[in-house]
């Protein structure tokens, strides 16, 4: 009943306040956290830029940050995309071979943790509003999340979740894509958030923070009436003490 919290080092540096929920939740799911607080990174920025070498030094030091005893849960699919396909490059064939597959069997997503493995989809959360779910490319293509998260916000109280047109479409975040590609990666953004918008979207909620960045800097740079959240801030918003679990 041990779970090892994974939190991505961006989640860590500009968003701690989804660490901490992503504790309560895995906790009030019945599970002991285990935080390894010399942790950093998966790797993923240097492997998407073409830089295998560093990438693969950061992984060894991710795979010897973690065991390959328990459930690693990340709020973050990206992340855990990263270890369950990018590791396949990285560590195939090497020493560590046997200890990465082992992982990458281990390693979840928040979402599909709490559905898939603890069974828990209620945590008396609240929240006002309408919203729309985007899938990030990493939770539907690399960790095939679709409905777990769609599940999980149906149980939330006064949340109306709608579907968005295109949601499967890419953010246009994809890392270094934003900054090489500014000019495309901006405008995809404002398809999203425009079809969202189009929704009369109050929030727009998903797995990762990353893709929730870039929205969120679209949405503040014109100023729209509309706000992104992840997942995990959702599910613990509204907590009443007194709640039964």
């Amino acid at each position: 009943m041990t779970v090892e919290l994974f939190i991505p080092c961006f989640v860590d540096q500009l968003h701690p306040d989804t660490a901490f929920n992503t504790v309560k939740l895995i906790e009030k799911a019945g599970y002991k956290v285990q935080y390894n607080s010399r942790q950093t990174c998966c790797g993923q920025p240097a492997y998407n830029a073409g830089y295998w070498e560093e990438a693969k030094e950061i992984g060894t030091k991710f795979l010897a940050d973690f065991s390959d005893q328990n459930y690693i849960v990340a709020p973050s699919a990206s992340c855990v995309g990263m270890v369950k396909s990018g590791y396949n490059d990285l560590f195939t064939n090497t020493t560590v071979h046997n200890k990465c597959r082992t992982m990458q069997g281990n390693i979840m997503e928040l979402s599909d943790f709490l559905v898939n493995v603890a069974n828990k989809d209620y945590f008396g959360a609240e929240l006002e509003g309408r919203a729309v779910y985007h899938d990030s490319c990493s939770a539907l293509r690399e960790c095939r999340i679709r409905e777990e998260p769609r599940h999980l916000l149906s149980k939330v109280h006064g949340l109306e979740l709608v579907e968005m047109a295109d949601t499967e479409t890419c953010c246009g975040f994809g890392g270094t894509f934003a900054v090489k590609f500014a000019s495309i990666s901006s405008a995809m953004a404002e398809q999203k958030v425009r079809n969202a918008l189009a929704q009369q979207a109050d929030y727009i909620i998903s797995t990762d923070h990353s893709c929730l960045l870039h929205l969120q800097g679209y949405i503040d740079q014109h100023q729209l009436p509309i706000k992104t959240m992840h997942i995990a801030d959702v599910l613990a918003n509204g907590w009443l003490e007194s709640t039964e679990y």
